[in-house]
């Protein structure tokens, strides 16, 4: 069942998909009919799903599930993942790769391959104080507090000084 994201509990599950481009307004709409959509039929062994989503900085999609309610299973996160990968389908984006880095320059989002990234922070084109986004948020309080900080404050910190 489609909740939206913002009445789920902090401790729901959260999964962000970054894409390595933004998406175009009209791009934006069709994901966001499809993500409600398939959210409304989730399910877990016939049982509804509680989940909402909320799309960041028209590139990343981040998917929150409350398991207090019925939480996900090999065969729900398995249906999750082949969603995602049909919009990469249709949308020729790339949404699983974690091999890639997005991090803020100014007030633009900026998209690296991992190897580039730590590549500059050796040159020092990014510091520990670049604000990157922590994809590895496991919860929507970690998200909400953890996702979007100094690099320094994050698994990220090993490539910058």
């Amino acid at each position: 069942m489609y909740i939206p994201f913002s009445e789920l509990p902090e401790s729901s599950r959260v999964w962000v998909y970054q894409a390595n481009r933004s998406f175009t307004e009209s791009e934006l709409k069709e994901i966001e009919a499809r993500i409600e959509a398939f959210l409304t039929e989730w399910t877990v062994h016939g049982s509804t799903l509680q989940a909402g989503y909320e799309i960041r900085y028209n590139r990343f999609i981040i998917i929150g599930l409350d398991q207090d309610v019925n939480a996900a299973s090999g065969c729900s996160i398995d249906a999750s993942v082949h969603f995602i990968q049909q919009l990469e389908k249709d949308f020729g984006v790339d949404l699983l790769d974690k091999m890639n880095v997005s991090y803020k320059q100014g007030e633009y989002v900026a998209y690296k391959p991992l190897l580039e990234f730590k590549k500059m922070g050796k040159d020092r084109a990014v510091s520990g104080k670049t604000i990157v986004f922590n994809n590895l948020v496991a919860t929507k309080q970690e998200y909400e507090e953890h996702w979007e900080v100094p690099a320094e404050e994050s698994w990220h910190s090993r490539f910058v000084k």
